[in-house]
């Protein structure tokens, strides 16, 4: 059983962590797998993952599951990770909410199955109480697309001459009535934001871990907790 010393932390911990879960067909092509299988292995690392974000009192966790860009996988992977978000909304979402954990999305989910849409309706409806942690997936997800229909959003539900502030443009954005991210975690070695959340990582933290996205655990998120905690953060100032 691991000591006091790893599953503990001292310091401030992260009130909104974003992960981008990188590393899942890899995991499975070293083994001689199936890509899809290195997927159904990547959805099963995310639930340690989040209880153990509820035990350190992360209010936020975001994690980067579909992008805009995964649209141009081959067809058979594509139908297979929707498949996993169904099962994973379907098998988790009860113990979520006896966590306390609040299912939210961002994202533009029009272009997603029926399947995945009303799954997710379920799951944020069934969630819609919790105040312990949000848990925000991202789907069809890309940066630039927020910022586009945010910006178009805006233009048609202000009057014209407004002046566009930083504060007010954020009320546009999916996120919405969330802290930015503290902390940015990438799993599987690679140095790229891939268009996640550019606005709200304006100030975030980086850490890059190289475990591929499965062998991602509660330990590797401590470490990234402990690299952050050790990070002075200046905001641009010189403090």
């Amino acid at each position: 059983m691991p000591g006091p010393q790893t599953t503990q932390l001292t310091g401030r911990v992260p009130r909104h962590i974003a992960i981008i879960m990188d590393g899942n067909g890899r995991w499975a092509t070293m083994r001689g797998m199936d890509r899809t299988i290195g997927h159904r292995q990547g959805v099963k690392a995310l639930k340690p993952i989040v209880k153990e974000a509820v035990r350190l009192g992360v209010e936020v966790l975001t994690v980067y599951a579909f992008s805009t860009e995964n649209w141009r996988r081959p067809s058979r992977e594509i139908d297979v990770l929707m498949a996993l978000l169904v099962e994973f909304l379907a098998s988790e979402t009860p113990e979520l909410k006896d966590e306390g954990v609040r299912v939210r999305t961002i994202g533009d989910l029009s272009r997603l199955p029926e399947a995945a849409r009303q799954s997710l309706a379920w799951a944020e409806a069934e969630t819609a109480q919790e105040t312990r942690m949000v848990l925000n997936l991202a789907l069809n997800y890309g940066a630039r697309d927020e910022i586009l229909r945010a910006v178009n959003r805006w233009r048609k539900e202000t009057p014209e001459g407004t002046e566009l502030t930083e504060e007010g443009f954020s009320q546009y954005l999916d996120t919405q009535g969330l802290p930015d991210p503290d902390l940015l975690i990438r799993s599987s070695g690679e140095f790229r934001v891939s268009n996640f959340l550019l606005w709200q990582l304006a100030y975030a933290e980086i850490y890059i871990s190289d475990k591929l996205w499965p062998d991602f655990g509660p330990e590797q998120l401590r470490e990234a907790i402990r690299a952050y905690q050790t990070r002075h953060r200046r905001f641009g100032g010189l403090g």
